[in-house]
């Protein structure tokens, strides 16, 4: 009988593509319980993130949970990597000693050892999928180049390397073999890629590249940093049915006093002239952005700057948090983090109060509209669905209600990862509410 191996993967999207490039190694070895899953099992994998102070203190809680069920026999042995632990490598092993063994983020080969396993050349474009199996994420390179003051990411993960295009591609095809339909496109910096490799901006190629896979029908892309953004993208966003209409990326800012006191390399102008060339090159585009409230440097003037910026570019997503002083980085070895909790809060509030009449307005302005959309789950008689213009895990969703006179005697869950075409009929400030129109 095979031991049973259960992981927890804690922060990103990238952590969850490290967690299933391992997992591929050792399948073979082992039965995989999914996260969450509440049985005793023979070892328990976390992967750690150390970003910010929530997601460390959410993976210190997951690393204390897992030696708990340890303590009551419930684990036989736990197994810590990732971020938290490449940051902490002298500090968690005497906090937590329990654990049986820690990992930095870049040790994917020990952890594999570790594990029972020697790592294979043949399987490292292999993949364990945690996510629904007709989508995948596809990180495209590791670490990050750029050093913006409030980010701990370069000291975590190291300098930027671009993954080889051919393979690339090469786990594109063994994901699609896999029934992934759609791929989405993350790294540090999307837009960054291939300037190691070869002293070019090489997204768009990559995108072309991959929309050439059989089987693979939608491309997202998140992560993409503004500064020098290669505007050949555009043309694939405009002009490749398979590359979707929506781009994540993250300005953090708009005024310049701020934007260059986080090192962002870009102005206010700047910024605004990219989000018109967009609009203007990808009609219909949605774009997804973070923003940071309360770094060092935003005073009234700054914070009332960023809100008429919102309130003018309606961006169609938007997530936002409170500036946190992370030891290690440029900001905190250098600014006073002078702003108060309660006034980066207020300003918080603020902000998200007015994306949420932008994105109900936005909403709205989609009823009525006929649309393809990808199934991601049958809930309670209604299909649970996403369009081009929503990502996983970060948008909302469209709702879809079974209709026996449009799907006939089609068994509802057959129809998991695949496409039907709907009508909008209803909206709030995240889902849509919608009726099946054909399948």
């Amino acid at each position: 009988m095979l031991k049973k191996l259960q992981t927890v993967t804690l922060g990103c999207s990238k952590n969850k593509v490290d967690t299933e490039h391992i997992l591929s190694q050792v399948e073979d070895l082992y039965e995989i319980i999914p996260e969450g899953e509440d049985i005793p099992v023979d070892i328990l994998l976390i992967n750690t993130c150390g970003f910010i102070g929530d997601a460390k203190e959410e993976s210190v809680q997951a690393v204390l949970e897992g030696v708990e069920r340890k303590a009551r026999g419930e684990v036989g042995k736990v197994i810590v990597f990732g971020c938290l632990s490449q940051r902490y490598a002298a500090e968690m092993p005497e906090l937590i000693p329990e654990v049986d063994a820690w990992y930095g983020a870049r040790e994917f080969d020990p952890v594999i050892r570790e594990l029972g396993a020697e790592p294979s050349d043949e399987k490292r474009a292999e993949r364990y999928l945690t996510t629904p199996s007709h989508y995948a994420y596809l990180k495209i390179s590791e670490g990050c180049d750029r050093r913006c003051s409030y980010c701990a990411i370069p000291f975590i993960r190291g300098a930027h390397k671009s993954v080889p295009m051919e393979d690339l591609v090469a786990e594109a095809k063994s994901l699609a073999d896999k029934g992934v339909r759609e791929l989405i496109i993350i790294a540090q910096d999307t837009t960054y890629y291939g300037l190691d490799l070869y002293r070019r901006r090489a997204l768009a190629e990559l995108l072309q590249k991959l929309s050439e896979v059989e089987g693979i029908e939608w491309i997202r892309i998140h992560y993409s940093y503004p500064a020098a953004f290669p505007e050949d993208v555009l043309d694939q966003m405009a002009d490749n049915p398979k590359v979707c209409r929506y781009m994540d990326i993250p300005l953090q800012h708009i005024a310049d006093k701020v934007l260059d006191n986080m090192h962002r390399h870009v102005t206010g102008e700047w910024t605004r002239e990219l989000i018109r060339k967009m609009r203007e090159r990808v009609p219909g585009v949605v774009l997804r952005t973070t923003m940071i409230v309360g770094h060092p440097g935003e005073g009234k003037r700054e914070f009332n700057e960023l809100l008429k910026f919102v309130e003018e570019a309606r961006l169609e997503r938007l997530g936002a948090f409170t500036y946190s002083e992370e030891e290690g980085t440029y900001g905190a070895e250098n600014f006073k983090d002078s702003i108060s909790a309660k006034v980066k809060q207020e300003r918080l509030d603020v902000l998200m109060t007015l994306q949420s009449e932008i994105s109900l307005s936005f909403n709205q302005s989609r009823v009525g509209s006929e649309i393809d959309v990808i199934v991601d789950d049958f809930v309670d008689g209604v299909y649970v669905c996403r369009s081009e213009f929503e990502s996983p895990e970060v948008d909302g969703e469209i709702l879809v209600r079974h209709d026996s006179s449009v799907m006939g005697d089609v068994d509802p869950y057959s129809l998991i990862g695949e496409f039907i075409r709907v009508r909008v009929i209803g909206a709030d400030e995240y889902d849509l509410i919608a009726e099946p129109i054909e399948i």
